[in-house]
């Protein structure tokens, strides 16, 4: 049985942990509303038959209808209270709704539903509801904050972390509240001790025409994290993958 973190770019990532294949904030398409793929999309064999997915929150680059299309309208969505009536309107079948401190069990796995620190509106309706991170629990302990800044209570999330998937950027020159930048994500570390931490939401999208203005910001913020990271928690492994690359996890954590 293979245990994986595959980053597929954005804040969308595979993990495939004791027999599930999880999916978060699918983003899978070339284009999204004004924004514009800057990295090749991985192949679609990726993210089939996914046995699950989580949505961190309702921003329309964490959730996007017509990616979650193709991954079939019966695949188990796990969403913020508030949102399941929106999906369900969509013709998905299976969507359960958590918040904080919610867990449910599927498979082997525990979720755990986290407090984020960042709002959460779908833009078309204006529909506004809690946003989320998640604990991952099986063999392996992955932690998925969707988007947030730090807040206090990362220190308690979990005391024996293995994966922490790290927002460190977003999809433009400049970062809004409720983010981290890479600066903040190597703070993050000191609070949650993984052994290892990957980052994401980072070099994949970037708004159509305004590619003469900071286009390092497509590549640099891994690094700049990497090294933040290493001078701020020494201890944890940080490992730069970009879309595609995998990152095997033993099978004793």
């Amino acid at each position: 049985m293979r245990n994986q973190i595959t980053y597929l770019g954005h804040a969308t990532v595979l993990c495939e942990i004791d027999g599930v294949r999880l999916l978060t904030d699918p983003l899978l398409r070339e284009r999204a509303f004004y924004l514009r793929r800057r990295v090749e999309l991985v192949k679609v064999t990726a993210y089939q038959n996914i046995d699950l997915v989580l949505i961190s929150h309702l921003h329309l680059d964490h959730l996007d209808i017509a990616s979650l299309r193709l991954l079939g309208l019966n695949t188990r969505l796990i969403v913020p209270v508030g949102a399941a009536k929106l999906l369900q309107k969509k013709g998905f079948t299976q969507v359960c709704e958590m918040q904080p401190g919610d867990a449910l069990e599927h498979g082997s796995l525990s979720i755990e539903a986290t407090h984020a620190e960042h709002h959460s509106r779908y833009p078309p309706t204006g529909l506004t509801t809690p946003a989320l991170g998640f604990l991952i629990r099986g063999s392996h302990r992955v932690y998925f904050p969707g988007d947030t800044d730090i807040f206090p209570g990362m220190a308690d999330l979990e005391e024996n972390l293995d994966v922490a998937l790290l927002p460190i950027w977003g999809w433009g020159p400049n970062l809004g509240p409720g983010h981290m930048n890479p600066h903040r994500a190597a703070e993050a570390l000191t609070l949650l001790h993984p052994r290892h931490a990957i980052p994401i939401h980072w070099g994949t999208f970037y708004p159509r025409g305004l590619d003469w203005f900071k286009p390092p910001m497509l590549t640099e913020p891994p690094q700049i994290f990497l090294a933040q990271a290493t001078r701020l928690a020494p201890q944890v492994q940080v490992h730069i993958l970009t879309p595609g690359d995998s990152l095997g996890l033993p099978r004793e954590a």
